[in-house]
């Protein structure tokens, strides 16, 4: 028997994280989330949590990967050559990789046993387990560097091509990519801190009426985790419509010409390479805008949103020894207001 998670409505405190991670479930192309900080700060909770919440998928009945009945261009070859199927619901995966994983064991192989028969049939990896879902990596600064780059770089194509053993195989593999780590055990190269799309600062609670809270709910759900669980299904059940009606109504969100130049004046004043920047800072505002409900970008969405968006992306400034956050916070005040 599955054990219950633990309510995403429960979790107490870590706000950037959780909504850096609802804003990946309303739009799943952000580019991932990396929540950076103490051990024990409930980073692995809040990915399961998150997941749970989801309501199920409807799913190709049969396929292996997973594929999406109403998306026919995402489909893998198995349910193209099959035609249209039937369907069914399947619960949002969320699949850990372990830091000793190969790369046979994340992108798939040759199945071996089959092999020995004569027939060449392909194995797969992590990576289809995780497709439409969440791939976690914990501790992912420890992660092989070639790993790491290959994570991203199927995370932002969303398809897995593996050609090797005679096989030549591709199939869909969008997932929202979530790293956690701690910093003092190593850090990220930069350009792989700014391939993921959000990053949050997860820190141990300082104040003690939160830390008596965490340990009090904490308590309750692992005595009880069914009864835990239902006390706070209406606030799940709220949650839960908020999301499906945000990635609903996250096309038709108005963006003005007058939230880009914010958003490009904001990532100038910064000193940000690249556009990668500005993109994701609308996106992620988009989602933002409508989680809340609200028909159009304002510069609140942007001023909200900038820290996790563009802290991991600034270069270090010799001149300026204020951490990251502070340096964004510095520069929304003052191109978007206080």
């Amino acid at each position: 028997m599955t054990r219950a998670a633990f309510p995403f409505a429960a979790i107490v405190g870590q706000e950037d994280m959780k909504l850096a991670m609802l804003i990946a479930a309303v739009d799943q192309g952000i580019g991932g989330v990396l929540a950076f900080g103490d051990r024990g700060t409930g980073k692995s909770t809040t990915v399961r949590a998150l997941a749970a919440l989801l309501p199920p998928m409807k799913v190709m009945a049969g396929c292996r990967y997973r594929c999406d009945p109403a998306s026919l261009d995402r489909w893998c070859a198995e349910c193209r050559a099959a035609g249209k199927g039937k369907s069914e619901t399947a619960p949002v995966p969320v699949v850990d990789l372990p830091l000793g994983a190969t790369e046979d064991r994340i992108v798939g192989a040759l199945d071996l046993e089959r092999a020995l028969t004569g027939v060449k049939l392909f194995e797969p990896g992590l990576l289809a387990r995780a497709n439409r879902g969440f791939l976690y990596i914990d501790e992912v600064n420890l992660l092989e560097d070639h790993l790491v780059d290959l994570l991203l770089d199927v995370a932002a194509s969303g398809e897995n091509v593996v050609e090797r053993e005679g096989l030549s195989v591709r199939h869909p593999a969008r997932f929202v990519l979530i790293g956690s780590g701690n910093p003092e055990e190593g850090e990220l190269r930069p350009q792989l801190l700014d391939r993921f799309g959000l990053s949050v600062e997860v820190r141990t609670p300082m104040d003690l009426p939160t830390r008596v809270e965490v340990i009090r709910r904490r308590d309750r759900f692992e005595s009880d985790p069914v009864t835990f669980a239902e006390s706070w299904r209406k606030p799940q059940d709220k949650l839960r419509r908020q999301i499906v009606a945000a990635q609903h109504r996250l096309p038709s969100v108005l963006v003005a010409d007058s939230a880009l130049e914010q958003a490009a004046r904001l990532c100038m004043t910064l000193g940000t390479d690249g556009l990668r920047g500005e993109l994701t800072l609308i996106r992620a505002a988009r989602a933002l805008a409508a989680l809340n409900d609200d028909a159009q970008l304002a510069d609140t969405h942007l001023r909200r949103v900038a820290a996790m968006v563009l802290g991991h992306r600034l270069r270090r400034n010799p001149l300026d020894e204020a951490v990251a956050s502070t340096r964004v916070a510095r520069a929304a005040e003052e191109i978007l207001g206080p």
